[in-house]
């Protein structure tokens, strides 16, 4: 009796220990976003928003323009923090890439963004006025309280000097994480959450849940005149999904479930073209979750990139891939 115990918790261990040696992302490092002019981009992210300057690089390695599969890319990345949260301007020195699609709408599949959190939705909204940002949204919204989930979040979207999308964002007392309500004299606190344009949340759940083991936090289905004029598409109607892992931002997803059609990702986009954004994820086991990817049928943008002299981030390997829909990730250990 006594051996079939001790054979029951060493069973019970190595299940422990298989469950917890499984692949997964242990944090959301920083959203990376490719810059045409680091000269004009920098300013206004410190003006703007007060973010502040963690460090500035030119990178110019086979190692780097092998992970970005970029043939012989000089690139200047400026890494800024706001709050806990970090964003990484890229500019591809050489070669330069394609310019943002000025046609792109909120339904496009290749449509991301982050959204800043604000302290005062009135005062943020002035102040990026003054600084003659460009609208996509009709104007800050409030959305209904009738939706359980998202009534009383204050909204607004826009665009920076590359055209790419950005949202502040308020939350009412009752949502959100409960740092974003803390007492604070700054406008603008962190980053919530970059959100993603997505066609089938099923599938995204496979990849970003199932895969990646990231976590489910919450989903609201939005819709009404008010989504409608903070996505600035007509008779916009989401299911929106919200994942995080166990550090850094969130990751959102936006499921139009009305207008079909938004145009998919486009096949040929580089890492030096404006459309790119990618998510920086740190992983526990690089090899396996590389593996995983590929035994559950994605197919990865790059193979695992050994670094020798490690970049200035200090992760020793990493790879890109990208999720169902297209939007490019960023994996290192």
């Amino acid at each position: 009796m006594k051996s079939l115990l001790v054979t029951f918790v060493l069973f019970l261990f190595s299940v422990s220990l298989t469950i917890t040696a499984q692949p997964k992302v242990t944090a959301i490092k920083s959203i990376g976003i490719t810059v045409q002019d680091m000269n004009r981009s920098l300013p206004f992210y410190e003006k703007v928003f007060h973010f502040k300057l963690v460090s500035n690089d030119t990178i110019q390695s086979e190692e780097y323009s092998s992970l970005v599969n970029v043939k012989n890319a000089v690139v200047h990345l400026v890494k800024l923090k706001l709050g806990d949260e970090q964003i990484e301007l890229i500019d591809f020195i050489y070669p330069e890439g394609k310019g943002y699609p000025e046609d792109s709408h909120s339904n496009d599949l290749w449509f991301q963004h982050i959204a800043i959190i604000t302290s005062n939705m009135d005062s943020a909204y002035a102040w990026l006025k003054s600084n003659n940002i460009k609208n996509i949204s009709v104007e800050p919204q409030r959305l209904p309280d009738w939706n359980k989930n998202a009534g009383g979040i204050k909204a607004f979207y826009f665009q920076d000097p590359d055209g790419h999308p950005l949202e502040i964002l308020e939350f009412p007392p009752d949502k959100g994480n409960a740092k974003w309500h803390k007492k604070s004299d700054q406008l603008f606190l962190g980053i919530d959450h970059t959100a993603i344009a997505v066609s089938n949340t099923d599938e995204s759940l496979k990849f970003y849940r199932d895969v990646l083991g990231m976590e489910v936090g919450g989903e609201s289905e939005n819709y009404g005149i008010e989504q409608a004029r903070l996505n600035n598409v007509e008779g916009a109607h989401l299911m929106i999904t919200g994942l995080h892992s166990d550090f850094g931002p969130g990751v959102e997803f936006l499921n139009y479930l009305q207008p079909k059609g938004g145009r998919t990702y486009p096949k040929n986009i580089q890492a030096n073209d404006l459309i790119h954004w990618h998510i920086k994820l740190k992983v526990n086991d690089i090899d396996e979750i590389y593996r995983s990817l590929l035994s559950s049928g994605y197919i990865t943008k790059t193979n695992i990139v050994r670094f020798l002299n490690n970049l200035p981030d200090g992760f020793k390997a990493a790879f890109m891939t990208a999720d169902p829909d297209g939007h490019w990730m960023l994996l290192y250990e």
